[in-house]
């Protein structure tokens, strides 16, 4: 009984500190680095000092979070799990809204990483600078701050944003309205929402925002410090897509480590680069999963909550102003989203300006919003405070019925489901004035006819003021707008260390798809399946060497067949993480075609060797240092001829189904025109065989074999074979020079 009064006593006594603090915070003799956007212009000396404006309720103590010792030790004070401290900052503040600022300076505020406390552990609060960092003794050493320099501030405004879409079909084209005049701005340190149904146009907008869209068809007035959208910006731009384009082989420290060597400045070298990546690991929570695999489809890795963090360390580890994000909770858990959204906020307090879209929040969730733009059918049915939504719509006559979630609330109304919601008076009045049996069955509008009537109440009561205020200017210093209106762009890494990264990277990636044992074993099957039926075959007579010939067009059909139909897949599947990297400049496009076509020769390769070694020597042919290796090189330039071929295929249509179609049927038509089956060709159609791989490649092996031997075999002379070489490296340069073309002419993104 002693111990629990002195348990409350402690208690008490902590809640009446933390109440005295954050009074004498609230009021504060000087002004905050929040309320300098109104009186004076930011500064390139106090943008880093830029803090989150928060009026929401603060728990303290079983709450995920880490604060400091309220003692000079810093020991942890034992609670029970009732112990929680809760404060209630508008009433403390007299309805001022604090900063999160002022809350890190009570020790509230809370890590990147989600850390979470014992539900039955209390620390005390005191403040802290982040050079005096406490060691959590139950949890180890404290994982280090990541935002250690300042951010550019970027003020983002929209106004009047239109976007539409031409639909052709057979004989007529129609125009479709995906954006209709949407409105709103959002600040450094603050988390925008953009909410609304399937189809809306939440990530039409997202994309539009992020300078990821550029159409004829768009009509809009965006700004970044009042200065329009330039190539710089996108170096200070991070984006999340809702799909979470990963390589699955490699780990998630490699993920990250490779991001931060291609996307940082060239002035950090490569050991503080990598020191970033892990910075990044830690303050995500991702210590215990960065030596696992990302994995996919057909490979195990990491939980999907991992793999969204994943997707926002890369975007946050170059220090972005501006952070857009798809969707991120898409898939996750209730628990999961909410750490997500934590993180979110977290990143947001360093200065930063967020912007995601949700599809259906929790009610947890909703309240991590600062901003929220309601959407539907491409119209904005509110723009605001997200905390102020529910007031908004009560006073024009829309509030639920039954106890609702305030996402749900606002789901159902921009959908036209107003089934739980009381009706307004005006729509009231429509439903009479109709005479429409469908109007009175329920006694309810239709979503047609409630969503007219939300679209007018936001225009007549909220746009015309938010217009009025992004007309305003924004009181920045000229130096922050200089250098948003740069149009320089920079790289992270010169072309030659690019180069390199994207080489390492490929093999790493790709050891584990060459290196299977369905790949293994399927060559080395074909090859012992060869080799006996060509067992020690004659090459002296003449029969023999006719048997010959036709293992030697088989080795010069299966290579050439075998990259063909691999290197289909390299681009189309690749496509949506080079259309990323390539958006948020990571590399140039010849740095990457360079070193994704040569990083598959070393594996590539491989195989042919091994299959070559098992069916020369099974097949008895010409047992000769020269003529072995001579054979080998052969093959090698029809590997490489075919690769050509496959990369410009697949590159140039970017559509499997029918790159496989057009592969199927040009490889059949070289086998066919190879010189086996047909001795003669026409004259009409004879040219197709030396645009053919199989051709020059049978006709080299035909000659390594049987050089000096009469008489000729299938009518082959056997000179020194340099026209065929000479073909096979033409074949070589040429597909790849139209691959790289392809890729080139090929729309990604704006600026790629």
């Amino acid at each position: 009984m002693e111990k629990s009064m002195n348990s409350t006593t402690l208690a008490r006594t902590k809640s009446e500190q933390l109440v005295i603090e954050t009074q004498a915070a609230a009021t504060p003799t000087s002004k905050s680095p929040t309320m300098q956007n109104e009186d004076a212009p930011i500064t390139s000396e106090n943008m880093g000092t830029l803090s989150r404006k928060s009026s929401q309720r603060m728990v303290v103590g079983a709450s995920p979070g880490r604060s400091s010792g309220g003692n000079k030790n810093n020991t942890h004070i034992r609670k029970p799990r009732s112990a929680q401290v809760k404060m209630d900052v508008e009433e403390l503040s007299n309805g001022a809204a604090l900063s999160r600022a002022s809350s890190a300076s009570l020790g509230l505020s809370f890590s990147f990483t989600g850390f979470t406390v014992p539900p039955d552990e209390i620390t005390d609060s005191k403040p802290f600078s982040d050079d005096d960092i406490p060691e959590d003794i139950e949890a180890g050493t404290c994982k280090p701050k990541f935002q250690t320099e300042p951010t550019l501030p970027i003020y983002l405004k929209f106004s009047d944003v239109t976007y539409k879409v031409i639909t052709k079909g057979m004989t007529t084209s129609e125009e479709r309205d995906i954006l209709n005049g949407i409105t709103g701005a959002v600040s450094p340190g603050e988390v925008l929402a953009l909410m609304g149904p399937s189809g809306s146009g939440k990530t039409t907008l997202l994309n539009l925002l992020g300078g990821r869209l550029i159409q004829s068809t768009v009509r809009s007035s965006v700004t970044y410090n009042d200065q329009p959208y330039s190539k710089f910006l996108k170096s200070k731009i991070g984006f999340v897509t809702q799909d979470d384009v990963l390589f699955p082989h490699l780990t998630v420290k490699e993920t990250l480590t490779y991001t931060a060597r291609l996307r940082l400045s060239k002035a950090l070298s490569r050991q503080q680069k990598e020191k970033r990546a892990i910075d990044v690991i830690y303050e995500l929570g991702l210590e215990r999963c960065q030596d696992t695999m990302i994995g996919g489809s057909f490979v195990r890795g990491v939980s999907g909550g991992e793999r969204k963090r994943v997707c926002i360390g890369n975007e946050i580890i170059i220090n972005p102003s501006l952070l857009f994000l798809d969707e991120p909770t898409s898939g996750l858990d209730s628990t999961t989203a909410l750490r997500t959204v934590q993180t979110l906020q977290n990143i947001a307090e360093a200065g930063k300006t967020v912007i995601t879209t949700i599809h259906q929040p929790s009610s947890r969730l909703f309240r991590k919003f600062d901003k929220l733009i309601l959407l539907g059918k491409g119209s904005s049915l509110y723009f605001g405070r997200a905390s102020e939504a529910m007031a908004y719509f009560s006073s024009i006559g829309c509030s639920p019925l039954i106890a609702m979630n305030p996402a749900e609330f606002l789901l159902d109304l921009a959908n036209g489901n107003i089934n739980d919601i009381s009706v307004p008076s005006e729509l009231e009045d429509k439903v009479q004035v109709g005479n429409s049996e469908t109007e009175t069955r329920h006694e309810k509008p239709p979503p047609a006819v409630v969503h007219e009537y939300l679209v007018e109440a936001y225009e007549s009561r909220v746009a015309e003021n938010e217009k009025k205020k992004l007309m305003t200017p924004l009181p920045l210093d000229d130096e922050i707008k200089l250098k948003v209106f740069s149009s320089k762009r920079e790289w992270g890494a010169s072309w030659w260390q690019q180069y390199c990264i994207l080489f390492c990277r490929g093999i790493k990636e790709r050891r584990h798809d060459y290196f299977s044992w369905l790949r293994i074993t399927q060559v080395l099957s074909t090859a012992i399946i060869l080799g006996l039926l060509w067992w020690q075959s004659d090459s002296k007579s003449t029969r023999g060497r006719q048997d010959q010939a036709g293992l030697l067009f088989f080795i010069a059909v299966f290579w050439g067949f075998f990259p063909v139909f691999t290197a289909i897949f390299t681009f189309p599947q690749e496509r949506a993480m080079l259309s990323k990297e390539r958006a948020a400049d990571m590399y140039r496009l010849s740095a990457y075609f360079l070193a994704r076509t040569t990083s598959d020769l070393p594996l590539d390769l491989i195989l042919p060797v091994l299959f070559l070694l098992v069916v020369y020597f099974m097949a008895g042919l010409r047992l000769s240092a020269g003529p072995f290796f001579l054979s080998m090189l052969t093959v090698f330039l029809c590997i490489i001829a075919a690769q050509g071929l496959g990369l410009a295929i697949g590159a140039t249509l970017m559509d499997l189904k029918r790159a496989t179609t057009l592969a199927s049927v040009t490889v059949m038509t070289f086998m066919l025109a190879g010189g086996y089956f047909v001795k003669k060709v026409p004259v009409f159609i004879s040219w197709i065989r030396y645009m053919s791989f199989n051709y020059h490649t049978y006709k080299l092996l035909l000659k390594v074999q049987y050089q000096d031997i009469t008489p000729p075999v299938n009518g082959i002379k056997t000179d020194d074979g340099l026209w065929e070489v000479g073909a096979l490296v033409a074949m070589i340069f040429g597909y790849r020079v139209l691959a790289y073309l392809s890729l080139r002419g090929m729309q990604l993104h704006r600026g790629a």
